[in-house]
């Protein structure tokens, strides 16, 4: 499963939850202010982390992704996607 860590107006988290949705792909979605606030991202993710952050949850084993396009590249190169 996927979780994406998401903020409002942003095109990169658009793409990426498109990408998930087209390609039936399970993911959930945390929004900035709503289920996080800036501070605990930059807790979790580091200063100067950008929009999305994406982790796979594998088995008890969360993989940080990291931004849509290294996402989207892993998501190629495991074959779980076409789409980008």
């Amino acid at each position: 499963m996927f979780t994406i860590y998401s903020k409002p107006d942003c095109p990169f988290c658009e793409k990426f939850k498109q990408v998930c949705e087209l390609e039936n792909l399970t993911h959930v979605v945390y929004e900035l202010d709503k289920q996080f606030n800036r501070s605990q991202f930059y807790d979790e993710f580091g200063e100067g982390s950008t929009f999305p952050q994406v982790v796979l949850d594998i088995k008890g084993y969360r993989l940080r992704l990291g931004g849509c396009q290294e996402s989207l590249k892993y998501m190629q190169e495991q074959k779980l996607c076409c789409q980008v």
